[in-house]
Protein backbone atom coordinates (compact mmCIF):
# COMPACT_ATOMS: atom_id res chain seq x y z
CA UNK A 1 0.00 0.00 0.00
CA UNK A 2 1.44 3.45 -0.67
CA UNK A 3 1.91 5.89 1.98
CA UNK A 4 0.00 9.37 1.58
CA UNK A 5 1.08 12.67 0.65
CA UNK A 6 1.17 13.85 4.64
CA UNK A 7 2.75 11.23 5.14
CA UNK A 8 5.14 11.31 2.45
CA UNK A 9 6.36 14.79 3.23
CA UNK A 10 6.84 13.95 7.02
CA UNK A 11 9.56 11.37 6.23
CA UNK A 12 13.28 12.51 5.76
CA UNK A 13 14.22 12.91 2.49
CA UNK A 14 16.20 9.66 2.08
CA UNK A 15 13.44 7.67 3.02
CA UNK A 16 11.15 9.31 0.92
CA UNK A 17 9.75 6.89 -1.85
CA UNK A 18 10.16 8.87 -5.33
CA UNK A 19 8.95 7.66 -9.02
CA UNK A 20 12.13 6.45 -10.93
CA UNK A 21 12.48 8.07 -14.10
CA UNK A 22 11.17 6.85 -17.53
CA UNK A 23 13.58 7.66 -20.47
CA UNK A 24 11.85 5.53 -23.58
CA UNK A 25 8.83 4.33 -24.37
CA UNK A 26 10.09 0.51 -24.00
CA UNK A 27 11.22 1.69 -20.03
CA UNK A 28 7.48 2.99 -19.79
CA UNK A 29 6.20 -0.53 -20.62
CA UNK A 30 8.43 -2.69 -18.47
CA UNK A 31 7.64 -0.18 -15.90
CA UNK A 32 4.24 -0.72 -16.01
CA UNK A 33 3.80 -4.70 -16.51
CA UNK A 34 2.78 -7.17 -13.40
CA UNK A 35 5.52 -9.10 -11.81
CA UNK A 36 7.10 -12.05 -14.07
CA UNK A 37 6.05 -15.19 -13.82
CA UNK A 38 6.80 -18.76 -14.44
CA UNK A 39 5.69 -19.74 -18.07
CA UNK A 40 3.56 -22.67 -18.29
CA UNK A 41 2.68 -25.26 -21.07
CA UNK A 42 -0.10 -26.77 -23.02
CA UNK A 43 0.54 -30.45 -24.26
CA UNK A 44 -1.45 -30.84 -27.54
CA UNK A 45 -1.82 -34.18 -29.60
CA UNK A 46 -1.35 -33.55 -33.00
CA UNK A 47 -1.62 -36.40 -35.41
CA UNK A 48 0.02 -38.60 -33.42
CA UNK A 49 2.49 -36.45 -32.40
CA UNK A 50 2.53 -34.85 -28.73
CA UNK A 51 3.44 -31.00 -28.65
CA UNK A 52 4.48 -28.82 -26.10
CA UNK A 53 3.58 -25.37 -26.39
CA UNK A 54 5.09 -22.79 -23.99
CA UNK A 55 2.81 -19.81 -23.93
CA UNK A 56 4.78 -16.35 -24.72
CA UNK A 57 7.74 -18.10 -26.84
CA UNK A 58 6.49 -19.76 -29.93
CA UNK A 59 8.69 -22.75 -28.22
CA UNK A 60 7.84 -26.60 -28.92
CA UNK A 61 8.71 -30.01 -27.65
CA UNK A 62 7.58 -32.68 -30.37
CA UNK A 63 7.27 -36.22 -28.26
CA UNK A 64 5.91 -39.76 -29.91
CA UNK A 65 2.97 -41.80 -29.20
CA UNK A 66 4.13 -45.78 -28.26
CA UNK A 67 3.57 -47.05 -31.91
CA UNK A 68 6.13 -44.55 -33.67
CA UNK A 69 8.57 -43.39 -30.81
CA UNK A 70 12.04 -45.44 -29.85
CA UNK A 71 10.78 -46.25 -26.70
CA UNK A 72 13.30 -46.76 -24.16
CA UNK A 73 11.50 -50.25 -23.13
CA UNK A 74 11.35 -51.29 -26.35
CA UNK A 75 14.72 -51.13 -26.65
CA UNK A 76 15.34 -52.93 -23.42
CA UNK A 77 13.05 -55.87 -24.23
CA UNK A 78 14.59 -58.93 -26.38
CA UNK A 79 14.04 -59.39 -29.75
CA UNK A 80 13.72 -62.63 -32.33
CA UNK A 81 13.78 -62.77 -35.38
CA UNK A 82 10.47 -63.72 -37.68
CA UNK A 83 11.96 -66.73 -40.32
CA UNK A 84 10.73 -68.94 -43.00
CA UNK A 85 10.80 -71.88 -42.27
CA UNK A 86 8.29 -75.65 -42.28
CA UNK A 87 6.02 -76.12 -39.50
CA UNK A 88 5.00 -79.94 -38.59
CA UNK A 89 1.34 -80.40 -36.22
CA UNK A 90 2.50 -83.95 -35.01
CA UNK A 91 -0.23 -86.14 -32.91
CA UNK A 92 1.39 -88.44 -29.59
CA UNK A 93 0.48 -91.55 -29.05
CA UNK A 94 1.45 -93.83 -26.25
CA UNK A 95 2.88 -97.56 -27.39
CA UNK A 96 5.12 -100.43 -26.96
CA UNK A 97 8.08 -101.08 -27.48
CA UNK A 98 9.52 -104.92 -28.06
CA UNK A 99 10.47 -107.10 -30.52
CA UNK A 100 8.22 -109.13 -33.08
CA UNK A 101 6.13 -112.10 -31.88
CA UNK A 102 7.89 -115.39 -32.36
CA UNK A 103 7.38 -119.62 -32.75
CA UNK A 104 8.04 -122.08 -30.92
CA UNK A 105 11.33 -124.49 -31.18
CA UNK A 106 10.05 -128.23 -31.49
CA UNK A 107 12.56 -130.84 -30.98
CA UNK A 108 12.64 -133.72 -32.75
CA UNK A 109 15.33 -136.25 -31.30
CA UNK A 110 14.99 -139.12 -29.23
CA UNK A 111 17.88 -137.72 -26.48
CA UNK A 112 17.64 -135.50 -23.80
CA UNK A 113 18.01 -131.80 -23.40
CA UNK A 114 21.69 -130.78 -22.33
CA UNK A 115 21.81 -127.09 -22.43
CA UNK A 116 19.23 -124.56 -22.98
CA UNK A 117 19.90 -120.85 -24.02
CA UNK A 118 18.75 -117.55 -21.85
CA UNK A 119 16.29 -115.05 -22.67
CA UNK A 120 17.32 -112.35 -24.81
CA UNK A 121 19.99 -114.74 -26.27
CA UNK A 122 20.55 -113.59 -30.17
CA UNK A 123 21.54 -116.88 -31.59
CA UNK A 124 22.70 -116.59 -35.60
CA UNK A 125 23.47 -119.53 -37.94
CA UNK A 126 25.40 -121.98 -37.15
CA UNK A 127 25.11 -121.38 -33.46
CA UNK A 128 23.37 -124.17 -30.94
CA UNK A 129 19.62 -123.33 -30.40
CA UNK A 130 19.71 -126.07 -27.95
CA UNK A 131 21.96 -129.37 -27.28
CA UNK A 132 21.04 -132.77 -27.14
CA UNK A 133 23.13 -135.05 -25.67
CA UNK A 134 25.50 -133.55 -25.54
CA UNK A 135 25.59 -132.27 -29.36
CA UNK A 136 24.51 -128.85 -30.36
CA UNK A 137 22.04 -128.55 -32.97
CA UNK A 138 22.25 -125.58 -34.68
CA UNK A 139 20.66 -123.06 -36.62
CA UNK A 140 20.04 -122.57 -40.53
CA UNK A 141 18.24 -119.82 -42.08
CA UNK A 142 15.56 -121.08 -45.03
CA UNK A 143 12.33 -120.53 -45.75
CA UNK A 144 11.98 -124.27 -46.23
CA UNK A 145 11.95 -126.61 -43.17
CA UNK A 146 13.48 -130.00 -43.55
CA UNK A 147 11.19 -132.76 -43.59
CA UNK A 148 13.39 -136.05 -45.10
CA UNK A 149 16.40 -137.38 -44.56
CA UNK A 150 18.89 -135.34 -46.85
CA UNK A 151 21.30 -138.19 -48.57
CA UNK A 152 22.57 -139.41 -51.72
CA UNK A 153 20.58 -140.40 -54.50
CA UNK A 154 17.47 -138.57 -52.82
CA UNK A 155 15.34 -136.51 -55.40
CA UNK A 156 15.86 -133.25 -56.16
CA UNK A 157 14.00 -130.37 -53.93
CA UNK A 158 14.68 -127.18 -52.53
CA UNK A 159 15.16 -128.08 -49.39
CA UNK A 160 18.25 -130.02 -50.75
CA UNK A 161 19.00 -125.91 -52.03
CA UNK A 162 18.61 -124.55 -48.14
CA UNK A 163 20.99 -127.28 -47.37
CA UNK A 164 23.58 -126.38 -49.95
CA UNK A 165 23.44 -122.53 -49.37
CA UNK A 166 24.16 -122.62 -45.48
CA UNK A 167 26.75 -125.32 -45.70
CA UNK A 168 28.61 -122.94 -47.88
CA UNK A 169 27.61 -119.75 -46.23
CA UNK A 170 29.30 -121.65 -43.14
CA UNK A 171 32.61 -122.55 -44.92
CA UNK A 172 31.74 -125.85 -46.11
CA UNK A 173 31.75 -127.08 -49.96
CA UNK A 174 33.95 -124.78 -51.90
CA UNK A 175 33.34 -126.40 -54.88
CA UNK A 176 29.39 -126.91 -54.07
CA UNK A 177 27.43 -126.28 -56.56
CA UNK A 178 24.22 -124.79 -55.35
CA UNK A 179 21.27 -126.27 -56.44
CA UNK A 180 18.26 -128.64 -55.60
CA UNK A 181 20.34 -131.73 -56.73
CA UNK A 182 22.15 -133.61 -53.75
CA UNK A 183 25.49 -134.76 -54.74
CA UNK A 184 28.74 -136.58 -53.71
CA UNK A 185 30.20 -132.98 -53.54
CA UNK A 186 27.21 -131.96 -51.22
CA UNK A 187 27.58 -135.54 -48.92
CA UNK A 188 31.45 -134.43 -49.11
CA UNK A 189 30.58 -131.10 -47.29
CA UNK A 190 27.69 -132.24 -45.13
CA UNK A 191 30.96 -134.85 -43.60
CA UNK A 192 32.74 -132.23 -42.99
CA UNK A 193 30.26 -130.20 -41.33
CA UNK A 194 29.24 -133.03 -38.98
CA UNK A 195 32.89 -133.56 -37.78
CA UNK A 196 33.17 -130.40 -36.60
CA UNK A 197 29.98 -130.56 -34.47
CA UNK A 198 31.16 -134.14 -33.14
CA UNK A 199 28.45 -136.69 -34.05
CA UNK A 200 29.03 -139.33 -36.54
CA UNK A 201 29.64 -138.11 -40.49
CA UNK A 202 27.13 -140.28 -41.89
CA UNK A 203 26.57 -137.52 -44.91
CA UNK A 204 22.86 -137.78 -43.80
CA UNK A 205 20.78 -134.79 -42.18
CA UNK A 206 17.72 -135.82 -40.84
CA UNK A 207 15.13 -133.25 -39.87
CA UNK A 208 15.82 -133.00 -36.36
CA UNK A 209 19.21 -132.23 -36.67
CA UNK A 210 18.97 -128.52 -37.34
CA UNK A 211 16.64 -125.66 -36.65
CA UNK A 212 15.29 -123.59 -39.32
CA UNK A 213 14.51 -119.79 -39.50
CA UNK A 214 14.23 -117.20 -41.79
CA UNK A 215 17.33 -115.12 -39.87
CA UNK A 216 18.84 -114.42 -36.63
CA UNK A 217 16.90 -115.71 -33.95
CA UNK A 218 15.97 -114.04 -30.45
CA UNK A 219 14.76 -115.88 -27.33
CA UNK A 220 11.95 -114.65 -25.90
CA UNK A 221 11.00 -117.56 -23.58
CA UNK A 222 12.48 -120.79 -22.45
CA UNK A 223 9.39 -123.55 -21.96
CA UNK A 224 11.59 -126.71 -21.41
CA UNK A 225 13.81 -127.71 -18.64
CA UNK A 226 17.80 -129.58 -19.07
CA UNK A 227 17.27 -133.05 -18.55
CA UNK A 228 13.58 -132.82 -19.89
CA UNK A 229 13.40 -135.20 -23.29
CA UNK A 230 13.79 -133.72 -26.42
CA UNK A 231 10.41 -133.73 -27.81
CA UNK A 232 8.08 -130.87 -28.46
CA UNK A 233 8.53 -127.48 -27.96
CA UNK A 234 11.94 -126.13 -26.14
CA UNK A 235 11.65 -121.99 -26.58
CA UNK A 236 9.86 -119.34 -27.95
CA UNK A 237 12.17 -116.96 -30.67
CA UNK A 238 11.53 -113.83 -32.92
CA UNK A 239 13.17 -111.59 -34.72
CA UNK A 240 15.56 -109.75 -33.70
CA UNK A 241 14.31 -106.29 -35.39
CA UNK A 242 12.63 -104.37 -32.96
CA UNK A 243 9.18 -102.64 -33.31
CA UNK A 244 6.13 -100.81 -32.00
CA UNK A 245 3.25 -101.28 -31.55
CA UNK A 246 0.54 -98.60 -31.33
CA UNK A 247 -3.22 -98.78 -30.73
CA UNK A 248 -4.37 -95.72 -32.88
CA UNK A 249 -8.14 -94.78 -32.46
CA UNK A 250 -10.02 -95.44 -36.01
CA UNK A 251 -10.87 -91.51 -35.72
CA UNK A 252 -6.87 -91.02 -36.71
CA UNK A 253 -6.14 -93.64 -39.10
CA UNK A 254 -5.80 -91.27 -41.63
CA UNK A 255 -2.56 -89.68 -40.03
CA UNK A 256 -0.99 -93.04 -40.44
CA UNK A 257 0.53 -94.20 -43.92
CA UNK A 258 2.64 -96.71 -44.71
CA UNK A 259 6.45 -95.79 -45.05
CA UNK A 260 5.19 -92.73 -43.04
CA UNK A 261 7.99 -90.84 -40.58
CA UNK A 262 7.52 -90.82 -36.91
CA UNK A 263 9.12 -89.76 -33.76
CA UNK A 264 9.65 -91.54 -30.95
CA UNK A 265 10.51 -90.96 -27.22
CA UNK A 266 11.90 -93.47 -25.64
CA UNK A 267 12.31 -94.31 -21.71
CA UNK A 268 14.84 -91.53 -20.15
CA UNK A 269 14.21 -88.51 -22.48
CA UNK A 270 15.95 -90.37 -25.17
CA UNK A 271 14.05 -89.81 -28.85
CA UNK A 272 14.90 -91.77 -32.01
CA UNK A 273 13.00 -92.09 -35.05
CA UNK A 274 11.31 -94.83 -37.33
CA UNK A 275 9.07 -95.60 -39.88
CA UNK A 276 5.52 -97.11 -40.07
CA UNK A 277 6.42 -100.53 -41.32
CA UNK A 278 2.61 -101.81 -41.42
CA UNK A 279 -1.26 -101.14 -40.13
CA UNK A 280 -3.33 -103.88 -38.77
CA UNK A 281 -6.39 -105.03 -40.27
CA UNK A 282 -8.47 -105.76 -37.71
CA UNK A 283 -9.77 -103.47 -35.26
CA UNK A 284 -10.35 -103.36 -31.43
CA UNK A 285 -13.15 -102.17 -29.89
CA UNK A 286 -12.35 -99.65 -26.93
CA UNK A 287 -13.73 -98.82 -23.59
CA UNK A 288 -16.59 -96.82 -23.04
CA UNK A 289 -16.36 -93.34 -22.01
CA UNK A 290 -19.27 -93.29 -19.43
CA UNK A 291 -19.84 -94.84 -16.24
CA UNK A 292 -22.93 -95.70 -16.86
CA UNK A 293 -21.57 -98.30 -19.94
CA UNK A 294 -19.83 -101.22 -19.15
CA UNK A 295 -18.03 -103.49 -21.35
CA UNK A 296 -16.88 -102.75 -25.02
CA UNK A 297 -17.61 -99.66 -27.49
CA UNK A 298 -17.23 -98.80 -30.95
CA UNK A 299 -16.91 -95.16 -31.00
CA UNK A 300 -13.48 -95.86 -28.63
CA UNK A 301 -12.12 -98.42 -31.28
CA UNK A 302 -8.39 -98.83 -32.09
CA UNK A 303 -6.23 -100.31 -34.42
CA UNK A 304 -2.96 -101.98 -34.60
CA UNK A 305 -0.03 -100.22 -35.88
CA UNK A 306 3.53 -101.25 -35.64
CA UNK A 307 6.75 -98.96 -36.27
CA UNK A 308 10.12 -99.86 -37.20
CA UNK A 309 12.78 -98.27 -35.74
CA UNK A 310 15.73 -96.78 -37.63
CA UNK A 311 19.01 -98.19 -37.30
CA UNK A 312 21.43 -97.51 -34.46
CA UNK A 313 18.26 -96.07 -32.21
CA UNK A 314 20.29 -96.79 -29.02
CA UNK A 315 16.86 -98.87 -27.82
CA UNK A 316 18.11 -102.47 -28.63
CA UNK A 317 18.33 -103.13 -24.53
CA UNK A 318 14.83 -102.19 -24.14
CA UNK A 319 11.97 -104.79 -24.15
CA UNK A 320 8.38 -104.43 -23.45
CA UNK A 321 9.11 -100.41 -22.58
CA UNK A 322 6.58 -97.44 -22.72
CA UNK A 323 6.82 -95.03 -25.58
CA UNK A 324 5.68 -92.00 -27.03
CA UNK A 325 4.79 -92.02 -31.06
CA UNK A 326 4.37 -88.54 -32.80
CA UNK A 327 2.35 -88.80 -35.97
CA UNK A 328 2.16 -85.86 -38.43
CA UNK A 329 -1.42 -84.66 -38.94
CA UNK A 330 -0.14 -81.68 -40.60
CA UNK A 331 2.61 -80.16 -42.28
CA UNK A 332 2.92 -76.26 -43.59
CA UNK A 333 6.25 -75.53 -46.03
CA UNK A 334 7.71 -72.39 -46.07
CA UNK A 335 5.73 -70.60 -44.06
CA UNK A 336 6.85 -67.16 -41.42
CA UNK A 337 7.09 -68.26 -38.06
CA UNK A 338 7.66 -66.51 -34.86
CA UNK A 339 8.49 -67.67 -31.21
CA UNK A 340 4.76 -68.25 -29.56
CA UNK A 341 5.73 -65.95 -26.59
CA UNK A 342 6.16 -63.20 -28.77
CA UNK A 343 2.80 -63.35 -29.39
CA UNK A 344 0.05 -60.56 -27.60
CA UNK A 345 -3.60 -61.63 -27.23
CA UNK A 346 -6.69 -59.30 -27.27
CA UNK A 347 -9.75 -59.38 -25.33
CA UNK A 348 -11.49 -59.58 -29.08
CA UNK A 349 -10.01 -63.10 -29.65
CA UNK A 350 -7.24 -62.24 -32.18
CA UNK A 351 -3.43 -61.73 -31.71
CA UNK A 352 -0.80 -59.28 -32.26
CA UNK A 353 3.30 -58.83 -32.46
CA UNK A 354 5.55 -55.71 -31.91
CA UNK A 355 7.91 -55.12 -34.47
CA UNK A 356 10.98 -53.09 -33.80
CA UNK A 357 12.50 -51.59 -36.78
CA UNK A 358 16.60 -50.60 -36.82
CA UNK A 359 16.16 -47.41 -35.21
CA UNK A 360 14.73 -49.31 -32.44
CA UNK A 361 10.77 -47.91 -33.73
CA UNK A 362 7.40 -50.54 -32.30
CA UNK A 363 4.80 -50.60 -34.70
CA UNK A 364 2.06 -53.16 -33.61
CA UNK A 365 1.24 -55.73 -36.30
CA UNK A 366 -1.99 -57.86 -36.38
CA UNK A 367 -1.31 -62.02 -37.23
CA UNK A 368 -3.61 -64.82 -37.87
CA UNK A 369 -2.20 -67.71 -36.49
CA UNK A 370 -1.27 -71.36 -38.54
CA UNK A 371 0.37 -74.38 -37.21
CA UNK A 372 2.04 -74.74 -33.91
CA UNK A 373 5.69 -77.18 -33.82
CA UNK A 374 7.57 -76.58 -30.28
CA UNK A 375 8.15 -73.20 -29.40
CA UNK A 376 7.28 -71.74 -32.89
CA UNK A 377 4.01 -70.33 -34.43
CA UNK A 378 2.96 -69.34 -37.84
CA UNK A 379 1.53 -66.33 -38.70
CA UNK A 380 0.36 -64.29 -41.71
CA UNK A 381 0.55 -60.32 -41.56
CA UNK A 382 2.59 -57.80 -42.93
CA UNK A 383 6.12 -59.35 -41.97
CA UNK A 384 8.62 -60.39 -43.91
CA UNK A 385 11.79 -62.82 -42.73
CA UNK A 386 13.98 -60.98 -41.26
CA UNK A 387 12.01 -58.69 -39.09
CA UNK A 388 12.32 -58.23 -35.43
CA UNK A 389 9.65 -58.91 -33.05
CA UNK A 390 9.37 -57.94 -29.07
CA UNK A 391 9.70 -61.22 -26.96
CA UNK A 392 9.22 -60.88 -23.30
CA UNK A 393 12.34 -61.96 -21.31
CA UNK A 394 12.64 -65.05 -20.41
Amino acid sequence: MWESEATRESLPEQERWTEPEIDSAEERYEASSPPRRRRRGVWVMLGGVVVLVIGGSGAAYLGQDEDSKPARSAKKLPTAGVVRTDLIDTTEVDGTLGYTSGSAVLAEGAGRLTWLPRVGDVIERGDRVYAMDGHSVPLFYGSTPFWRDLKTGMSDGRDVLELERNLLALGYGDYLSVDEEFTSATADAVKDWQEDLGVKESGVVAPGDVVMRAGKLRVSEVEAQLGAPAKGPVLTGGSTRQRITVDLPVTDLEMAKVGAKVTVKLPGDESATGRISSIGKVAAAGKTNSKSQTGQGTENATIPIYVALEKNSGAEKLDGSPVTVGFTSAEHKDVLAVPVNALLASANGTYQVKVVNAAGKVRTVPVKLGLFEADMVEVKGDLSAGMKVQVPRS
